[in-house]
């Protein structure tokens, strides 16, 4: 009879957390906002008002009109770095900045 596990790194149990009560989205959603804070300036991050995932589909608010078209433009650039720093290609099949 195999051992049960008895010590877990807190991320392992925030992972099953989140799978037990449907909230991968969200923190896959936080993985994607860290990497715009380390990557955009802090003045530019400000301007970022949300980031969400939805049903694969990252959707990013932005306040400056700025901004929102330089993602738009480079909206496939965006799309590669963020399957890179998820590690995963099927969680996110398109960008949609509001």
């Amino acid at each position: 009879m195999a051992r049960k596990k008895r010590e877990y790194l807190s991320s392992e149990l925030v992972n099953s957390f989140a799978r037990i009560y449907g909230f991968e989205d969200k923190l896959k959603a936080f993985e994607i906002k860290d990497f715009l804070e380390d990557y955009l300036s802090n003045d530019l991050f400000a301007e970022i008002v949300s980031v969400n995932l939805k049903e694969q589909v990252l959707i990013i608010r932005i306040k400056s009109p700025l901004l929102k078209n330089d993602f738009r433009l480079r909206k496939t650039f965006f799309l590669k770095k963020f399957r890179e720093v998820l590690k995963d290609d099927s969680l996110i099949n398109d960008l949609l900045i509001l």
